[in-house]
């Protein structure tokens, strides 16, 4: 039997069932990062006292960096999501960038975003 060059259109829609509910997740996180590093949470010392305040800004400004760290990671991994779904409607999906080979099903459930097999990811970190 010849070996799979692509993933079949049942296979792609699983995926993508699982890509659209990672993506949805995902946007929500972004959206409350966003939210707190712009203060529309409403969890800010505005309305305390200035002694408090004082005291509470340079751990603010290391939240704040912490928080841009975690938005810019999380909108990354959004961008990914959504290549993923282009190569989806492509019906590249799943095929390693470095083998050309098929990425087994099971790294692609658990990292749906992923362009490399785990053989072709190890031998770039040589």
């Amino acid at each position: 039997m010849a070996e799979k060059t692509r993933y079949s259109d049942a296979e792609l829609e699983e995926f993508r069932a699982i890509i659209m509910e990672k993506l949805e997740l995902a946007q929500r996180d972004y959206d409350m990062l966003k939210a707190s590093l712009t203060g529309a949470d409403g969890n800010d010392t505005d309305d305390t006292s200035p002694t408090y305040k004082v005291l509470e800004e340079g751990a603010n400004t290391l939240s704040k960096e912490e928080t841009t760290r975690l938005a810019q990671r999380q909108l990354k991994f959004i961008q990914g999501l959504q290549a993923a779904l282009v190569r989806i409607e492509n019906k590249t999906y799943g095929i390693c960038r470095e083998t050309g080979k098929l990425i087994p099903p099971e790294r692609l459930r658990a990292v749906p975003h992923a362009t490399l097999s785990i053989e072709a990811k190890n031998n770039g970190k040589k």
